[in-house]
């Protein structure tokens, strides 16, 4: 059930990222789920990859707070959180 609800939260951020990267997103949005993969990246104890998956994805969404940051790059962080969410439901 706890995979299932954090997978929620990884295909809710890909999502954000992937389909928003050339849209302006609220700060207040990008903070909080920033702050909940940052989180999420420490309960793995950055052990394996998928952990500083979270943990990249979490970096990128604080930096985008401050600076525009290439799409290519939002892109790729977003692809592979879609990815890892997707695979937590199987």
């Amino acid at each position: 059930m706890l995979v299932k609800i954090l997978g929620v939260i990884d295909l809710i951020s890909g999502i954000l990222l992937f389909f928003g990267a050339g849209m302006k997103i609220s700060n207040f949005i990008l903070i909080i789920f920033g702050i909940i993969l940052i989180i999420k990246s420490s309960l793995g104890m950055w052990q394996d990859f998928a952990s500083w998956i979270d943990l990249l994805g979490g970096v990128i969404f604080l930096v985008m707070v401050v600076i525009s940051l290439p799409w290519i790059i939002i892109l790729i962080i977003g692809i592979l959180l879609l990815q890892k969410g997707v695979f937590s439901f199987l």
